[in-house]
């Protein structure tokens, strides 16, 4: 069992030409700090999601397509296990589903689907994209159990609690938080909300300004944020270290003291 993740959260834009964003994934990559056992990218980092409303299929690929491809081809020159956003073909060729893959360095890969669509605000991602499955997805990273979920997944607790009963030690959440009034502050306030309330990590990773709010972040179990980026491109790195796991679970054994 390892002491510490090394996470690394790449706080870049995505575009419209998903080759652009294929050939951004390995640009931010290169610079990754040595040593780093997990990086995030942004939610739909294969393709951004265009004006309001508009229909990204045309823009869906299969886990095993181009984006997953070169997120593995990350995952195996860094040495990192590298989480990002995509849209990936369902069912329905004209709704698809909003992917996160997870590609390992020594090959082994893995998804989830959004399960909770961003209805909310005045927006409808249920128009264009299909909900997954309402079963929570755990991989683990340097002997770490991190539960994956994705920006408006954020906004209900029951989903993260799902995943750390299902072990998950570290939540990690790519998101395309968009801006808006209060809208920075709802990001921060939660996401340390889900730290507390679970005695976990917490890491985020947001599209940055000026359509989406950035602040990309890494919160400890007790609430603590270990590393946060403003509202531009950038990316911040933080070290979890499982002894504040182990003593914040000691100190706040809400888990443990759960009723219902």
């Amino acid at each position: 069992m390892s002491e510490q993740l090394r996470v690394s959260l790449v706080q870049a834009a995505s575009g419209l030409e998903p080759a652009d964003n294929r050939d951004l994934l390995v640009a931010t990559a290169a610079d990754l700090p040595a040593g780093t056992d997990l990086a995030v990218w942004p939610e739909a980092f294969a393709r951004d999601f265009g004006t309001a409303g508009s229909d990204v299929s045309p823009y869906a690929e299969p886990v095993d397509g181009p984006f997953a491809t070169a997120a593995a081809g990350v995952a195996k020159e860094s040495g990192a296990t590298v989480v990002a956003g995509m849209f990936e073909t369902s069912e329905d060729p004209t709704r698809p589903w909003n992917t996160l893959v997870a590609a390992g360095a020594g090959g082994e890969r893995s998804s989830y689907r959004k399960i909770h669509l961003y209805d909310s605000f005045g927006y409808r991602e249920s128009d264009r994209l299909s909900a997954g499955p309402t079963q929570p997805v755990t991989i683990e990273v340097g002997g770490f159990t991190v539960g994956l979920m994705t920006c408006y997944d954020l906004r209900f607790p029951e989903h993260a609690r799902l995943l750390v009963d299902a072990g998950a030690e570290v939540l990690a959440l790519p998101a395309a938080w968009l801006a808006g009034d209060l809208k920075v502050d709802h990001w921060r306030t939660l996401l340390r909300a889900r730290a507390i309330e679970n005695t976990v990590f917490v890491v985020a990773a947001a599209q940055p300004a000026p359509r989406y709010t950035g602040h990309s972040m890494a919160v400890d179990p007790l609430g603590r944020v270990l590393a946060e980026a403003g509202p531009e491109a950038g990316r911040v790195d933080a070290v979890l270290d499982r002894a504040v796991l182990t003593a914040a679970r000691e100190t706040n054994p809400s888990l443990a003291n759960r009723r219902l």
